[in-house]
Formats: C-alpha cells, sequence, structure tokens
C-alpha cells in the first residue's frame, strides 16, 4: 500500500510568496500534499498552482479564512501536521485607500485560524501530535522605519507600525504569540523583508517597473527614490518557512532576510539595466530614461535592515541568490511569462493613487 502523504495546511497557497512555497514543499517532501486554502482576491491567482493541482498533490479550496465553520471544517477532513499561514492583505498603498479588507483578513482572518487550530489540537486528532506546527508569515514592517545609522530590526525591536497594513500584520504577530503563551498553540512567526521573484503581483515595485517599461511606459519613483529596503529572493524565503514548519521551536519567531540593501531608485535601475540586455528598446535607448518621479506616499518608511542572525543561526540557514541574480532571473521570468501577466493585469493593480492606471 502507497505511504499515505503528510497533509499541509497553505493559506494563500494561490499568491506570490505562498505559491512558490507549494511548489517548494511538493518538490522538497515527497511524502507532503498540500490543502491550500484561499479567497482568490485580485492578488491570489490560480494558475501560480496548475502544476500542482494536475498531480494530485494539491488541491486548491475557494473559501476565506475568516469563515470560522469552513476553517473547522478543513481541519476535521485533512487533519493536517502543519498550518502555514500567508493569507494576508499586503499592499501598503491599498492599505492606505481602503483598510477596512486588511483588519479582515489579516487580523480577524488569523484570529479564526488560530481559535480553530487551538480546538483541532485539543481534540486530539492531529495527524502527528507534538509536531504540528502554526507558521505565520509576517513582515519586517511592523517594526517602523529606521535613520540611517539605527541598527537592523532584531526580534526584540519595538513594534511601530506606520501604515494600516503593518498595523494588521503586527496585530496578527500580538495574537499568534498570546495563542502560544495561553493555549499552547505551536506558533512560529517569521518576520521576512521585502521579497521578489517570479509570479509577484504587479502592484509591488519590481514587477510593476518591469512591465511598465515593457509597455514603454513611464517607470515610477517615489519621491526621492532613497527608500531603502532589505530585498530576498522569493525561493530563499520558501526554503526559510519550510526550516520553520519543519523544525522551528514553538514560540519562538525570526527576522528572515538577505543583508542586500538597496534604496527604491538602485533597484529600478539595476531592473532597467537588465532590460536593457535582455529586452532593449526599440528606439535604442535605455529603460532608465523612463524613470519618473512621483509624489511620495503618506507614511512612507524611509529604511528597512533586518538582523536575520538569529534564524541563520538556528537553522544553519543562509540565501543562496545575490540580488543581482534575482533581479536577472526575476527579469527574464517576467519576460519568459507574457501570458501570465496578461492574465494578472486584467484583474487590476495599483496605479489608481499615483495616476498611472491610465497612462
Amino acid at each position: 500500500m502507497p505511504k499515505p502523504h503528510d497533509i499541509v495546511l497553505v493559506t494563500g497557497g494561490c499568491g506570490f510568496i505562498g505559491s512558490c512555497y507549494v511548489r517548494h514543499l511538493l518538490q522538497s517532501r515527497p511524502s507532503a500534499k498540500v490543502i491550500v486554502l484561499d479567497k482568490l482576491t485580485y492578488a491570489g491567482h490560480r494558475p501560480n498552482l496548475q502544476l500542482e493541482e494536475k498531480s494530485g498533490r494539491c488541491e486548491v479550496v475557494v473559501g476565506d479564512i475568516a469563515e470560522a465553520r469552513q476553517v473547522a471544517e478543513l481541519l476535521e477532513r485533512h487533519r493536517p501536521v502543519s498550518i502555514v499561514h500567508f493569507a494576508a492583505e499586503s499592499h501598503v498603498d491599498r492599505s492606505i485607500d481602503e483598510p477596512a479588507p486588511f483588519l479582515h483578513t489579516n487580523v480577524v482572518g488569523t484570529f479564526t485560524l488560530l481559535e480553530a487550530t487551538r480546538h483541532y489540537l485539543a481534540s486530539g486528532k492531529t495527524a502527528r501530535n507534538g509536531v504540528f506546527r502554526f507558521v505565520h508569515l509576517s513582515t519586517d514592517e511592523v517594526h517602523g522605519s529606521l535613520e540611517p545609522l539605527d541598527d537592523p530590526f532584531r526580534e526584540t525591536s519595538t513594534f511601530a507600525p506606520n501604515s494600516p497594513y503593518a498595523a494588521s500584520k503586527a496585530a496578527a504577530d500580538h495574537l499568534c504569540r498570546s495563542y502560544f503563551r495561553t493555549y499552547g498553540v505551536p506558533t512560529v512567526v517569521l518576520r521576512p523583508s521585502n521579497n521578489y521573484g517570479p509570479y509577484q503581483f504587479p502592484e509591488k515595485l519590481i514587477p510593476l517597473a518591469i512591465l511598465r517599461a515593457l509597455s514603454g511606459k513611464s517607470i515610477p519613483v517615489y519621491g526621492d527614490g532613497k527608500q531603502v529596503r532589505d530585498w530576498i529572493y522569493v525561493e530563499d524565503t520558501a526554503n526559510a518557512v519550510e526550516l520553520a514548519r519543519f523544525k522551528g521551536p514553538p514560540g519562538e519567531l525570526f527576522q528572515v532576510g538577505a543583508d542586500a540593501g538597496n534604496d527604491n531608485r538602485s533597484v529600478l535601475l539595476s531592473i532597467c539595466r537588465s532590460l536593457d540586455a535582455l529586452r532593449p528598446r526599440a528606439d535604442g535607448k535605455p529603460h532608465a530614461e523612463l524613470m519618473e518621479s512621483v509624489a511620495d506616499r503618506p507614511g512612507h518608511d524611509r529604511r528597512y535592515a533586518t538582523d536575520a542572525s538569529k534564524f541563520k543561526t538556528t537553522f544553519s540557514w543562509k540565501p543562496t541568490v545575490s540580488f543581482e541574480q534575482g533581479i536577472e532571473r526575476t527579469v527574464r521570468w517576467y519576460l519568459e511569462n507574457p501570458d501570465w501577466c496578461q492574465a494578472v493585469q486584467r484583474k487590476g493593480y495599483v496605479g489608481e493613487r499615483l495616476g498611472l492606471a491610465k497612462s
């Protein structure tokens, strides 16, 4: 008889980081099967897991993580060995324009999952008692902004969220801590820095710049473009998540980053150079000429930097893709997947607040 699969419930698994993790998990764990719970809003794209669904080892369930009955039924039916929680509203601009969905998904949704998990564990019906983990994907943005000479964010850094998005993720972090301390739910919280790579919804900086440049449109630069972020390639994050799921100490939290700090203007110039090499403009001009300053957004954090030494030491982990390699791979992927790009662009994406959507 074939060995039964270890089932992992992944929320938001049709999104950017979630789908990369699902692919990584299925490739690295032949005994695993994934149940994806995804609302399939604008950022959740089911074709991201088309091959995985066809393999029979991935089942996509359309639903809302804030629907308690559906979550409880999924846990009862599938009895997962772990829950990996990616589902979130994640774009700062959208949270400024309409914060309510961020509170619903990021706060109420996380609470609903934790509460369902608490009852699931109490029932004694888990597939492997003592091994179960609830891995929550947070963000370094819960800490707010750093000054140029400030030390990087650490696990003990103060929470100072500056957007409704960051505040909602901070609330979710607190819920995870409380459910571990009060009820013993074995949570592991990861706070990754800025992810980038294939399949990222084109409202975020890097894919937005790539697709606008390919269309000959202006590439927006917020303010002076000197906002600094630590960039990590999404496949490195997926590997980190699986390490945390498989052997993360319950109740712990970790910063996850690649020590690849770059300001936004430098990131855009790197994209332009890669496009110049891989897809030169018809007029022979450099893509950098398309860069155009636009008004900065309210409460725009100036700098993020992440000290991932705790995670690196605990799991003997380090990022494997340099920023230069990652940008080249990312640009090449968007060039090679125009059908995917067209499909997600039809859903609509940021540009409304920049006045760019129709330009």
